[in-house]
């Protein structure tokens, strides 16, 4: 099996490789007079002790990190197929690009005239952004994806709080994303769960049967979380609109319609982008993300403030907005991520970007062709991304996380399971646009292998993995018991000084 051998040494804390009188770097004499400690901190600011540090050189540094790499999954080591949040791969030009002096130096208290690079860029992104999705206006202030649909919802808020009208209600379908009924939530509203139909779209006589006008939006993603495009959705937005209430689109599977098709044209009136995502930035590891919002005119007000302007050729903060729902970031964004974007929508272009989102769907199609006849679509093939059923490995006593915990063995990051909550056993898999068909070849042969070994050998599954360094842990008492080590024990540092 494919695989990484590690060594005994690479496991080790870097306090265990740590030896007295070791050091990264030679350091010169020290120039600067000597003072006492006391002249320079109060007592009360001073440690008890001095503290614990790796004394370490640096090449075993290096070393070590680089070992520590090599023990996790990434998006330079293999496929990353992870469902609705996918991880892609980042172009490394946008990394330098985001890395420029200019850009990664620039401070965020900054006078708008020391920093026009970094305005006009964002002024820019916000433009490109809106005629991407066929939007109005947008906002770069929301700091990932979850926090986008918190401002999307507040801006829902206050456009009915205008109107006279606050409204109690949002009406989410079972397909939607899981931090959907958190944000209605946490913004105040009740939510309302609708559910799919046989084919996994949103049920419009369920949505029907509970429009009134204490229903302040309808949330949707679109394609859903199933990976299927909404086809009713014109008449789900006039049925919405029908009764004063607003459009908002998860903007999480973006890419799987950018550049062929736009949610503002499709009745939308708020939408979260996941720049993160679909515009190149990984987000792995809880960040950075960046989800901006896009609005159409009648929301535009309320949007956080400030607002990149341009006046003539200047660029500049607009804070005179006495219906904005005020700040959403400390400052205005991550910015970071918004470069990455720029960067990657520049290069893309026009053509590019749809043939991103051909490359998305045609990668899927393929992917879902070759693993249909092993693997459950209750919901047949979506766009982007399928949602697949480990449902016919139970018989074999194999669940959905036994295959996924195989996968390791094959040097594969699992795909995300038991989401959606519709499917039983489900395996949300979407490949992305970035992966090649050998990739794609070699991530089906190790699901089709896995499958018959559940089959024939389902003991090996209910082990796995086998070949990682850390072997099948009990999640459960992970969660609730963590043994993390956050500090040095000395009695470590002696066992390993004696090895």
């Amino acid at each position: 099996m494919p695989g990484f051998p590690i060594r005994d040494d690479e496991q080790v804390l870097i306090f265990e490789r740590s030896r007295s009188g070791r050091r990264g770097t030679p350091m010169p004499p020290s120039d600067v007079p000597e003072r006492p400690l006391g002249e320079l901190l109060a007592p009360e600011q001073r440690r008890a002790a001095e503290p614990r540090l790796p004394e370490v050189p640096e090449h075993e540094v290096v070393r070590h990190y680089t070992a520590l790499s090599l023990l996790n999954h990434h998006v330079d080591r293999g496929l990353y197929p992870l469902g609705s949040c996918t991880m892609k791969y980042n172009p490394k030009v946008n990394e330098e690009v985001a890395r420029l002096p200019g850009f990664a130096g620039v401070h965020p208290f900054a006078p708008h005239h020391a920093a026009q690079g970094a305005l006009r860029l964002q002024y820019e992104l916000q433009e490109y952004l809106a005629e991407i999705s066929g939007m109005d206006a947008v906002t770069l202030q929301p700091a990932a994806g979850a926090h986008g649909e918190l401002s999307g919802v507040f801006l829902m808020r206050a456009y009915h709080k205008a109107r006279g009208k606050l409204r109690s209600r949002i009406l989410i379908p079972d397909s939607a994303h899981g931090t959907n009924p958190a944000t209605v939530a946490l913004a105040g509203y009740d939510s309302l769960t609708l559910r799919s139909n046989a084919e996994g779209l949103v049920d419009v006589d369920d949505l029907k049967a509970h429009l009134d006008d204490e229903v302040a939006g309808f949330m949707v993603t679109n394609p859903n979380t199933h990976g299927k495009f909404e086809r009713r959705i014109l008449e789900i937005a006039d049925l919405v609109h029908g009764v004063g209430g607003l459009m908002y689109m998860d903007g999480a599977n973006l890419n799987a319609i950018m550049g062929v098709t736009r949610p503002g044209d499709m009745g939308f009136d708020i939408l979260h982008f996941n720049t993160h995502k679909s515009f190149s930035t990984p987000h792995g590891g809880g960040g950075p993300g960046s989800g901006p919002v896009g609005v159409k005119a009648q929301v535009a007000p309320f949007l956080p403030v400030p607002v990149v302007r341009k006046e003539g050729a200047e660029y500049r903060l607009d804070w005179d907005r006495p219906q904005s729902i005020g700040k959403m970031h400390g400052f205005w964004g991550n910015f970071g991520v918004h470069v990455r974007a720029y960067a990657y929508i520049r290069s893309l272009g026009n053509t590019g970007i749809r043939e991103t989102a051909e490359a998305a769907v045609l990668n899927n199609a393929y992917l879902s062709a070759r693993l249909v006849g092993k693997y459950g679509l209750p919901y047949g093939r979506g766009l982007h991304e399928s949602v697949f059923s480990g449902s016919p490995l139970k018989r074999f006593g194999v669940r959905t996380l036994d295959v996924a915990k195989r996968l390791l063995d094959f040097g594969v990051h699992a795909p995300t399971i038991y989401f959606p909550l519709t499917v039983p056993e489900a395996l949300m898999i979407e490949p992305t646009e970035t992966e090649t068909r050998e990739e794609l070849d070699r991530f089906a042969d190790a699901l089709l292998a896995i499958a018959r070994e559940g089959e024939t050998d389902a003991e090996r599954l209910l082990a796995a993995p086998h070949t990682t360094p850390v072997g099948r842990l009990d999640e459960g008492r992970a969660a609730r018991q963590p043994d993390v080590r956050y500090t040095w024990a000395p009695a470590r540092a002696e066992t390993a000084a004696a090895r």
